[in-house]
């Protein structure tokens, strides 16, 4: 070992700061440098005029994969504000939003789409792009300035009037930092899209791969039946032979507010004949794979209706005990949304949410409402109860060797 001491100071230090720290570390912004940290990058810019919409400040997003390896984003709200114009609109300006982080982070609470994993705004795309444009129509002013990779070439300048308002943000991601081979995957950002625009009915989004002449046209993502579409497309997909029209969906939305707790919850559900349990849990349009306690609480309600429905019409004896999760999930498929304004999660990823209120609230909406549906059509609840207390063919095989009847057969209820 060598004995020269071992100096360290303040020179040993290297601070980045802003821009400078998103291109030098660029995975701690967007997670990699792959197709992963690419899709970030559209997700951030997307968030911004998604959450417009939401607002009820526009009405559609459009968003655009150019031949020339750009992704273009237009929204109809009523642009961003823009300094040199003398309006800041009581928000951030275009350049604070393009070069500060955090200046333009995702908005929290209930009514917001955290669309970034990593929340740092717009500038995080201007920083890891070659080149960036941004267009703003407003007070009937078209306003336009250019970045490359991050820096200004000049301030906002008008480029004529503007018809109509919005604002449109098209960016070229940097080769430098992502490789001339990694590109935007149409399939990801459109299962990306449409999956949001079913947890939020006032969401309309298109997206058009220019790319690939054969998808030069526009795919629309509007759904306003909300849970209920959702959940006929995860049923379709699943390989049920069921026209979506004719699924028997049961489904609601609700909210609550208190001391602890202002939520909304949307809930949908589907039983069709045997499979595996599905249950798709969703916290602030975030995916949950690893559940929680508004999947928890789901699972308490479908229970407690279930078994009060058995008992009440008989269908289950005194000296039966109750009937399980896995008898009763057997062909289940749900979704399952909460909206909070203080989530909590379980890790950094929120695969998990946690909160013991949310399982109370859910559990107590999901054994009324479902209590109700079932008394409100005798013959089919009858149907449905029947089946899961006489079980599925697997378990029924396993005990006595029966076989299904023509009425275990129908459709999914």
């Amino acid at each position: 070992m060598s004995e020269e001491p071992v100096t360290y100071d303040g020179s040993d230090i290297q601070v980045l700061e802003g821009l400078e720290a998103i291109r030098k570390r660029p995975g701690m912004y967007v997670g990699s440098t792959s197709e992963r940290g690419l899709h970030e990058l559209v997700y951030a810019v997307v968030g911004r005029a998604v959450n417009e919409v939401l607002a009820g400040r526009a009405g559609s997003v459009e968003v655009v994969l150019t031949p020339d390896g750009g992704v273009r984003v237009t929204d109809d709200g009523p642009g961003i504000p823009v300094e040199a114009a003398g309006d800041a609109g009581g928000g951030p300006v275009l350049e604070a939003l393009l070069t500060r982080p955090h200046a333009g982070a995702d908005p929290s609470g209930r009514h917001a789409v955290p669309m970034s994993m990593f929340g740092i705004g717009l500038c995080v795309a201007n920083a890891l792009s070659s080149r960036l444009t941004a267009e703003v129509r407003r007070t009937g002013v078209r306003w336009v300035q250019e970045y490359v990779r991050g820096v200004a070439l000049t301030p906002p300048v008008v480029a004529g009037p503007a018809t109509g308002t919005g604002t449109t943000i098209a960016f070229w991601p940097d080769a430098g930092i992502f490789g001339t081979a990694t590109q935007c995957s149409y399939a990801v950002l459109a299962e990306h899209f449409r999956e949001l625009a079913f947890l939020n009915r006032r969401m309309d989004i298109s997206l058009t791969d220019a790319r690939t002449p054969g998808r030069s046209r526009p795919v629309r993502f509007h759904f306003p039946g909300g849970a209920r579409d959702f959940l006929a497309y995860l049923v379709t997909r699943r390989g049920t032979p069921v026209a979506p029209a004719h699924l028997d969906v049961f489904g609601f939305e609700c909210e609550w507010e208190d001391v602890r707790m202002a939520a909304t919850a949307e809930v949908a559900l589907h039983w069709y004949g045997s499979g595996e349990e599905r249950i798709e849990g969703f916290a602030n349009s975030r995916p949950n794979p690893d559940g929680g306690t508004h999947v928890d609480g789901f699972r308490d309600g479908v229970a407690a209706a279930v078994n009060a429905y058995a008992r009440q019409h008989r269908l289950l004896t005194s000296a039966d005990p109750d009937l399980g999760a896995d008898r009763i999930g057997e062909g289940l498929t749900a979704v399952v949304s909460v909206k909070l304004d203080r989530p909590e999660f379980h890790g950094a990823t929120n695969g998990r949410l946690g909160g013991a209120v949310v399982r109370v609230r859910v559990g107590q909406a999901v054994r009324d409402r479902l209590g109700a549906w079932l008394e409100q059509d005798p013959e089919r609840a009858a149907a449905l109860i029947g089946r899961i207390v006489r079980g599925t063919p697997r378990d029924r095989a396993g005990r006595a060797g029966a076989l299904w009847t023509e009425a275990d057969r129908a459709p999914g209820l």
